[in-house]
């Protein structure tokens, strides 16, 4: 379930100069369809969780991942690049209830200590996901064309339906469903100081992460010469070193306040931005920009279980509700800050390079006004809601 946002938003991206080969557009043109998605599942996850809050998690995810498998089919279809737009949104809204509601499941399920524990393999996954799906979306490319990527996509989709409908427990049974209203629900989390500075930082590392992978293909394939398949294995390599720092992450947790540890580790953003910056600037070579873009994922990897856990460990009755505010957050701020480079026309090293700044020096700021890493407190083994045994 967690994985299936990301291998839709990254399965085809060794495909992108294909696209726009067949289709006869430009590389901006096929880094919308990018952004579509993004946005579809920003907007798909806000509607789902609230709604799950209320009737149960297994019902909006069998309908919502249902539509992304028809929206797949759609796009393995579409004769032009305005329709798989339409349609990747679409496929995004359909397929952003498996990431939030998985969230929201462990929260029904969990706290403290053993919610980082969870939430930190969820992190794990949804960091991973990004970095393999290209892995695997070049080695698809060398037996079926960028088309069969998305029937691949409409298969997973409903390996997920088949697997829910027949293994997934309804977790929210375990306590009373919520019965407020959704504007009450919406109003407390932003009301929270922590859940909303947790919320901003984590669109703004998203958009590091969605602006590294819409400009990846065109730096190393298109400029730096990389065939699809070495250029699979490059993100193979990054994904090692985005499980280790996740690992880290979450053993840190246990002595260390979340809070803290993104404070430790944000300014790692702006080491990687300057070495893109300058790997443009001194015309540098490959390696410095793997280098530089190792250092981007590995810190994404490091901040992503810190931020799952702000976002949900206070709010166990809002789970659905928090989940979906963060993924909307990480859609809406990912995919308006990291078309930037796109719109200018710099989809190098450089464009990327500025863009990590200013998300890295935002998400700095923030931390401090709004987390307060010296006030945070560290969770405690105490601090439980379960494990709860669902019948």
């Amino acid at each position: 379930m967690v994985a299936l946002g990301p291998f839709t938003m990254d399965l085809y991206l060794p495909a992108f100069p294909a696209v726009a080969d067949e289709l006869g557009v430009g590389e901006a043109a096929v880094q919308t369809t990018l952004t579509a998605t993004a946005i579809g599942l920003g907007i798909g996850g806000l509607l789902v969780g609230p709604l799950s809050d209320r009737v149960g998690r297994r019902v909006p995810l069998m309908v919502a991942t249902t539509l992304h498998v028809l929206a797949s089919v759609g796009i393995a279809l579409a004769p032009s690049i305005e329709l798989i737009a339409v349609l990747r949104a679409v496929q995004g809204a359909g397929a952003a209830a498996g990431g939030v509601l998985a969230s929201a499941m462990v929260r029904d399920l969990f706290g403290g200590v053993q919610l980082v524990r969870f939430l930190a393999r969820i992190a794990l996954v949804s960091g991973l996901a990004p970095i393999v799906a290209p892995v695997i979306g070049s080695q698809l490319l060398l037996a079926i064309d960028w088309r069969g990527v998305f029937g691949v996509l409409a298969a997973y989709g409903a390996l997920i339906v088949i697997a829910v409908a027949l293994y997934v427990p309804e977790t929210i049974r375990a306590r009373t469903a919520v019965r407020s209203s959704l504007l009450n629900d919406l109003t407390q989390l932003v009301k929270d100081r922590v859940f909303v500075g947790a919320v901003a930082v984590g669109g703004l590392s998203f958009t590091v992460i969605i602006g590294f992978l819409a400009i990846s293909p065109f730096l190393f394939q298109s400029h730096f010469g990389l065939d699809p398949q070495a250029f699979g294995l490059y993100f193979a390599v990054q994904a090692v070193g985005l499980l280790v720092t996740t690992q880290l992450a979450a053993r840190l947790m246990r002595r260390v306040p979340p809070a803290v540890l993104l404070a430790w580790a944000l300014p790692a953003f702006l080491l990687a931005g300057g070495g893109l910056i300058t790997v443009a600037v001194l015309d540098l070579g490959v390696v410095w920009a793997m280098g530089s873009c190792a250092t981007l994922v590995a810190t994404v990897g490091f901040c992503n279980p810190c931020l799952q856990v702000l976002v949900l460990h206070g709010h166990p009755d809002k789970a659905g509700s928090a989940a979906a505010i963060a993924g909307f957050a990480n859609s809406t701020i990912g995919s308006l800050l990291s078309s930037i480079p796109a719109l200018l026309g710099r989809a190098d090293a450089l464009g990327l390079g500025l863009l990590v700044m200013i998300a890295a020096s935002a998400a700095i700021a923030v931390t401090w006004l709004l987390l307060r890493p010296r006030q945070a407190d560290r969770l405690v083994e105490d601090d439980l809601t379960g494990p709860i045994v669902i019948p």
